[in-house]
């Protein structure tokens, strides 16, 4: 393990000063979040505390250790060096290379670094070493703090066989289902027989959607229990599974609590975690639109009682599955701060990890279950780099060639711990952030989430934005009328991006042909004077065509000022604004309705890429002349995928099921790519023989590789 990096001082104070602006807009947006800021100097905590994770919840936790006036230290791998975390830290420690089970997960690296730093306490934030309780046990044992519950607790809650009948001990409503750890896939379904289909098939130690499958009938089960015993082992180190009957098409609602040492427990009102994708959550919102104060209360009481039952004390969160009905049930408790957090934040007022570092040192609570409010609404969007047009958020690695949190927007919460440069790797998890928007009433949250998305710059990886932006805005997430299923019922296709009326398509092309002729007019002058031309275009009226997907569209401009207006499609378009071409916003006003739009790209052939309503469109726009004479141009020939397999992400080849000569069906498994710790299944379009393979297991593979032929 290496030692301190050097200058850690200097590190810092260079780090302050060029990233001063974004500091200050962060810490002030962070000071008006809607938690309490309030602190107590003379209530002494821990001197030092190491957070035992990376990224934005790292961020997260240093940040109330500042305003705790805690040191803080950090750890990372390798390739983390230079992470936000490690800079915003007062200490950093290097434990390891990338891979998670040599760094993140490596406890006699993180041992040593509590050793070398002394270091008080241990913020596990969530994941990695979060539920771990044998390093809990390593910690009492050095007799450093683990800001979290006891080791009963972690296990007790940990294992969801343990744990479902702990739940009905406590009288929780429970699923029914298999009580014991399913061995083989044949066990498996024999189970799943016996409680009637559809079941779910996930990991006893599991979480966050991994070590999770759904199945409907005998042979989806067998599936099930291979992938979902892979996927555990790889995320857990433990591949044990159990069978419990799904709960088809419900809501996903959970219960924030805190409890202390002395044997008092709070619940901080619901969170809507409802809208997900691979059992991953997408979009929450606190509080629920469908619960009522007495169903509310019922949780809330059963969320507490479950947490004595184990003697819980710390933040911990404690979820139900709630069918049409508004009959709940247990699903899990999750014995660790919760990825969205924050939400609960805004509307009670709490500082969550403060009230974690407070019990953890033995204090009793500061509140009783009255004292806790539901004040206005907040809506969190976790931004991934994921491509949504594949499986609704397939992983994307890359540099952030350019990044511009919108911190600029009133009630905005970005909790991130990347910035400008940036990689997002194989590595790790790839979350961009946690978008927060709050609001006095719900319409306003998400109207005020609907400009975040729209204000937010992503350059260098494929980011998940268009996929936030049309939830939010869909008619049934407005209305309330959501479930689990909610992407694969309204998106049945797969997500195909934002789909233009007739009026959004003219506000899109006239929005690019002002930008268009906006350009051209820049390119005529040279240090403010006119450059000499040829050619000289008319400067009050232009015709244009613009080629959108397949489609020709004729335009007539004609310029006043910074007004364009637009004949298109047999509307008239007024586009205005100030027309900054270095800025990567473009605040437009169009037809006099204020809106927000990004220039991705564009070139000298009329070529404009611009993110309109969330989504990237394409558009070329041409003059008449040139359009016509474009006609004559021959058009490249798109490649025949249908006799080739390539990788749709980048990941580890973790399965090769076919070779050279075997006859595949349409539909079977050719191989198996793992990514963030995520397995997916690639299969075959057609029936066809296997010409090549170009993969092995335990190859990396980048997205768009060939993996097979097949001839």
């Amino acid at each position: 393990m290496a030692a301190h990096r050097l200058s850690p001082s200097l590190n810092r104070l260079l780090f302050t000063v060029k990233y001063a602006s974004s500091i200050s807009r962060c810490c002030a947006v962070h000071c008006n979040a809607h938690y309490s800021t309030k602190y107590n100097a003379d209530e002494k905590t821990f001197d030092k505390i190491l957070i035992a994770n990376r990224g934005e919840i790292a961020c997260r936790v240093i940040k109330t250790c500042q305003k705790m006036g805690i040191k803080s230290v950090a750890v990372h791998s390798d390739v983390d060096s230079s992470a936000v975390h490690v800079k915003m830290a007062d200490e950093a420690v290097c434990v390891g290379p990338a891979p998670t089970s040599k760094s993140y997960l490596n406890m006699d690296a993180i041992m040593d670094a509590i050793r070398m730093t002394g270091a008080q306490a241990v913020h596990p934030g969530y994941g990695f070493l979060s539920e771990n309780k044998e390093f809990a046990k390593r910690l009492a044992a050095e007799g450093v703090t683990f800001i979290g519950p006891d080791t009963h607790a972690i296990q007790a809650m940990g294992d969801k066989i343990e744990s479902k009948l702990i739940a009905k001990a406590a009288k929780v409503n429970t699923i029914p289902g298999f009580d014991g750890v399913v061995k083989t896939a044949e066990e498996a379904v024999k189970i799943a027989q016996d409680i009637g289909y559809p079941v779910m098939i996930k990991a006893s130690a599991g979480g966050g959607g991994k070590g999770m499958r759904i199945a409907w009938n005998d042979e989806e089960t067998r599936e099930g229990f291979r992938f979902s015993s892979q996927e555990a082992a790889s995320s857990f180190g433990d591949d044990r599974l159990l069978i419990e009957k799904y709960i088809d098409n419900p809501r996903h609602i959970e219960i924030q609590v805190l409890a202390d040492k002395h044997g008092n427990a709070l619940w901080l009102n619901e969170r809507e975690c409802s809208i997900q994708r691979r059992n991953q959550k997408v979009v929450e919102e606190a509080p629920s639109t469908f619960l009522d104060p007495v169903t509310r209360r019922a949780m809330g009481e059963q969320a507490v009682q479950l947490a004595k039952a184990v003697q819980y004390s710390s933040a911990g969160t404690v979820e139900f599955l709630v069918d049409s009905k508004k009959n709940f049930y247990f699903l899990e408790m999750n014995t660790r701060l919760q990825v969205e957090h924050p939400i609960t934040e805004c509307i009670t007022g709490l500082d969550l990890v403060e009230q974690m570092i407070r019990v953890a040192k033995g204090y009793q609570l500061q509140h009783k279950q009255e004292d806790i409010p539901i004040n206005g609404w907040a809506v969190e969007s976790r931004v991934y780099a994921e491509d949504p047009y594949k499986s609704f958020g397939l992983p994307s690695i890359g540099r952030l060639s350019q990044y511009q949190e919108p911190l600029n927007l009133s009630n905005v919460r970005v909790d991130s711990g990347i910035q400008e440069g940036s990689d997002i790797s194989i590595y790790y998890d790839p979350m961009i952030s946690k978008l927060v928007t709050y609001g006095a009433t719900r319409a306003e949250a998400l109207a005020r989430m609907e400009d975040a998305l729209d204000n937010y710059v992503i350059r260098g990886v494929t980011h998940n934005i268009p996929l936030l932006r049309e939830i939010i805005t869909h008619p049934r997430f407005i209305s309330g009328d959501i479930s689990t299923n909610f992407l694969p019922e309204v998106y049945p296709d797969g997500f195909k991006g934002h789909q233009l009326d007739v009026t959004a398509r003219r506000e899109l092309l006239a929005s690019a042909a002002a930008l268009y002729i906006t350009a051209q007019l820049r390119s005529q002058r040279v240090l403010g004077n006119l450059r000499v031309s040829s050619t000289p275009m008319d400067c009050s009226r232009w015709e244009l065509v613009a080629e959108l997907g397949e489609g020709h569209h004729s335009l007539e401009v004609t310029k006043s000022g910074n007004v364009y207006t637009v004949e298109v499609d047999g509307g008239k378009v007024e586009v205005s604004g100030q027309w900054n071409l270095a800025s990567p916003l473009l605040p437009l006003t169009i037809n006099g309705t204020d809106r927000t739009l990004q220039c991705l790209s564009r070139d000298a052939s009329g070529r404009i890429v611009l993110q309109y309503l969330g989504t990237s469109f394409k558009v070329r726009v041409l003059s008449k002349l040139a359009a016509e004479l474009n006609s004559y141009m021959p058009e490249k020939v798109p490649e025949d995928t249908s006799s080739i397999l390539r990788s749709p992400m980048p990941g580890t080849v973790v399965a090769v099921s076919v070779k050279p000569g075997d006859t595949v069906a349409e539909g079977q498994e050719i191989c198996v790519i793992e990514a963030m710790k995520m397995q997916n299944s690639l299969t075959a379009s057609r029936q066809a023989k296997v010409k090549n393979v170009h993969c092995k297991p335990g190859e990396t593979v980048g997205e768009g590789d060939l993996l097979v032929e097949l001839e």
